[in-house]
């Protein structure tokens, strides 16, 4: 078998390269990317097998297994159209990247067809691993954007202070119209500012949170303690690989904005 044409494509996912290895490697994982039916046996030797949500299969076997920075596996169709199984050779590396992970992959084919009909095919599904990896490293997302808010109405500077470094990193950068902070610690002081100013406000999520990749968008609504409603906007988290909040961005709705 000679595979003269390759396609390549680097793509970083907010992931440990440890969590990343383990959705090319454990059959769930492995299904939750490819479609329902698709299996992996994660040795030298065992069996790849990919089902596509139209049906198409795909079938290989496992050449190397090196954890977590190596995976190598053959490539083919089961109808044996356009590439044959075992016809052609699919590497992906990884390599951290801070906390996050950088996903090379490489596929050698024999021929410039079975080349030019991968490359979006590849494309679209690393566009889809890297969000099923995504939405399990943040499961619990609805809950620390929970706590988030709660911080905001917590009286308790320290306690603040352990409730908001549960959730982001110790250099969050938070902003708004209103807010330019650098850390945990200014935005501890900055909440504290703001409970003198509008004293009794509280801010809780409204609806479910929208996740993509990494950001999240959370609907809020700030109500004074007599239940009033004062402002609604969205906040944009962009979490971090390690699960925390890296930033947050503040919106609030336009009639809100323009009546302060």
């Amino acid at each position: 078998m000679t595979l003269r044409h390759r396609i390549d494509r680097d793509v970083e996912i907010q992931a440990t390269p440890s969590t990343v290895f383990d959705f090319l490697t454990q059959t769930p994982r492995w299904a939750a990317w490819w479609g329902a039916g698709s299996e992996i046996d994660a040795r030298p030797g065992g069996r790849v097998k990919i089902r596509h949500p139209d049906g198409t299969e795909v079938l290989g076997e496992v050449v190397e297994v090196r954890r977590p920075t190596r995976f190598v596996f053959t490539f083919g169709y089961a109808s044996g159209k356009v590439i044959p199984p075992g016809g052609s050779l699919v590497t992906i590396e990884l390599e951290p990247v801070g906390d996050a992970t950088r996903l090379r992959l490489t596929h050698q084919v024999a021929d410039e067809i079975a080349r030019d009909l991968h490359v979006q095919g590849w494309r679209y599904q690393l566009s889809l691993f890297a969000n099923v990896v995504a939405d399990a490293v943040n499961a619990g997302a609805s809950d620390m954007i929970d706590r988030w808010f709660d911080a905001w109405a917590e009286p308790d500077p320290a306690v603040r202070e352990r409730v908001l470094s549960s959730v982001a990193g110790s250099s969050l950068r938070f902003c708004d119209r209103y807010s330019l902070t650098d850390g945990v610690a200014d935005l501890v002081a900055h909440i504290s500012a703001a409970q003198r100013f509008m004293p009794g406000l509280r801010m809780t999520r409204h609806g479910e949170v929208r996740h993509c990749q990494g950001t999240v968008l959370a609907e809020f609504v700030a109500a004074a303690a007599d239940g009033t409603i004062r402002a609604t906007g969205t906040n944009v988290f962009v979490l971090s690989a390690n699960g925390r909040f890296a930033s947050v961005t503040g919106f609030m709705a336009a009639s809100a904005a323009a009546s302060r």
